[in-house]
């Protein structure tokens, strides 16, 4: 071959990123964004690990520092309200600082933020790094899904966010089981630990292949960020810093009428701000305003049972780490299972019917599980649990989906953007508010002595029968809805 012809050749070549072996510029191509996509999974299964991982292990850490275990909700909470908070920065980041770089700090973050919590020798430490590791885990997710915006044609957009949020669905089912296992075989320190090898590759990877795409960034609306990260954390910080931090009733109040007050406050900036992070038009809408209230209201109560049911069955009901784990597996997959049905159900029955009738369902299950497993039904807890993973997962794609159906597309990003915050904020005040009543219930057989714990978690269990059904009288307002199956199908997909 003529030296021109080779040097031709060899400029059409690429190189494997990790065999070095070369590849034609198709190939070539094809093999990066391959493996861009198994970097965002990556981001994405790690991501999703942590939220579940940690619940097993709240007994064993509350021993290894000396905390009451009724009192370790703020490890949960501190997570979700950072991830809450940093949610609206993360695309503004994205597209002013550029795709790769935020991705890779991400992950850094997250990474650092778990080497500190192995690390932490204290509740105040294992927090504060928690919100190092919320910073990261905030920014993971929108921004895998940006890249894959950006790497993959329109055409296959569905099959590649397909394949990189299957992990995601793996690392809820893995979690809790993962998490017994190492806290009852190992130590607690190990939930976090492992996150190290895997945040490091991933940040290798992340530099080494990612493109660094970025956009024209329009102005970020600083001021109104800063109202909304204040009254969120104001208003969760109020409703159990008495008991749980030792604030005065007095500092309590200033924090709950500051939160509400810088509530107010955005609302009024943003009335009439076409900059402000989320447009208020959003809430011309009915259906968006009633499912945006009602995904509040409802993801309170279900926020409460992920870090209550591992809480209850190793405290109230002698089980293993283990063991606790391994019961949270049929929970994740009636919710995996009843996914591909649930288009067909509110075809056929309509959101206000499928809404309504699954929350108030979701509470009889739920007071329904404490009295078995104290009754010794103990092999009628898996199916029990079933049952309360299928009826979770069609609440939650019925009120993603009824949100934002109706939404214009020039409003449908923003509307989105808003749900993904009030989730995150909805699970941080379920988790508070069930750490609230754990220890209001607590005090009395505390100071009274007595070591039956039953009862503090039946009345709990009680009272979050009763939070997880007032959001039916908001469903019941959704209108009759008329919209086909192939609208309610598409619209689906695009969440």
């Amino acid at each position: 071959m003529a030296l021109h012809q080779l040097s031709r050749v060899d400029r059409q070549m690429r190189w494997h990123p990790f065999t070095r072996r070369p590849l034609t510029q198709e190939a070539a191509q094809t093999t990066t964004v391959r493996w861009q996509l198994w970097t965002v999974a990556f981001g994405f299964f790690m991501q999703a690990l942590d939220t579940t991982i940690v619940n097993t292990a709240l007994p064993a850490m509350a021993r290894s520092l000396n905390e009451n275990p009724l009192h370790m909700h703020s490890v949960i909470v501190s997570y979700v309200l950072t991830v809450a908070v940093m949610l609206p920065a993360s695309g503004w980041l994205a597209d002013r600082v550029g795709v790769r770089k935020v991705f890779f700090s991400a992950i850094v973050l997250f990474t650092l933020g778990s080497l500190l919590c192995a690390r932490a020798q204290s509740l105040d430490v294992l927090v504060m790094a928690r919100v190092i590791q919320g910073v990261g885990g905030a920014m993971m997710v929108p921004i895998g899904r940006l890249t894959v915006l950006k790497i993959v044609p329109r055409a296959q957009y569905m099959a590649a966010m397909a394949f990189v949020t299957l992990p995601g669905q793996v690392g809820p089912l893995m979690g809790p089981a993962l998490g017994g296992l190492l806290v009852e075989y190992a130590s607690w320190h190990w939930i976090f630990l492992i996150n190290v090898p895997v945040g490091i590759i991933g940040a290798v990877v992340t530099w080494k292949l990612m493109p660094d795409n970025r956009m024209p960034a329009a102005g970020f609306d600083l001021f109104g960020f800063l109202l909304l990260a204040l009254g969120m954390a104001t208003l969760t910080l109020s409703l159990d810093g008495h008991k749980t931090l030792g604030l005065s009733l007095g500092l309590v109040a200033i924090l709950a009428i500051t939160g509400v007050l810088a509530l107010t406050g955005y609302w009024l900036h943003a009335r009439h701000n076409d900059m402000a992070l989320f447009n208020l038009r959003l809430f011309d809408t009915p259906t968006f305003s009633i499912g945006l209230l009602g995904s509040l209201f409802g993801r309170i109560g279900s926020g409460m049972l992920p870090f209550m049911t591992p809480m209850f069955l190793q405290l109230g009901m002698g089980f293993s780490p283990f063991h606790a784990g391994l019961m949270m597996i049929p929970m994740v997959l009636g919710s995996m299972g009843i996914k591909r049905m649930i288009v067909q159900i509110v075809n056929r029955f309509g959101y206000r019917a499928v809404l309504t009738g699954a929350t108030l369902a979701l509470s009889v299950i739920t007071l329904i599980f404490p009295l078995a497993a104290m009754a010794g039904w103990t092999y009628a807890l898996p199916v029990i649990l079933l049952c309360q993973g299928m009826v979770n997962a069609m609440r939650f794609t019925s009120m993603n989906t009824v949100t934002l159906k109706d939404l214009p597309d020039a409003l449908a990003s923003g509307g989105n953007s808003l749900l993904s915050m009030v989730m995150q904020l909805s699970m941080s005040l379920g988790v508070t508010t069930a750490g609230m009543l754990l220890g209001a219930f607590a005090l009395p057989l505390t100071a009274a002595g007595s070591g039956d714990i039953h009862p503090v978690f039946l009345a709990t269990y009680l009272c979050m029968a009763l939070i997880i059904a007032l959001p039916a009288l908001i469903f019941a307002r959704i209108p009759t809805d008329s919209t086909p199956s192939a609208l309610l199908s598409r619209r689906e997909n695009r969440k």
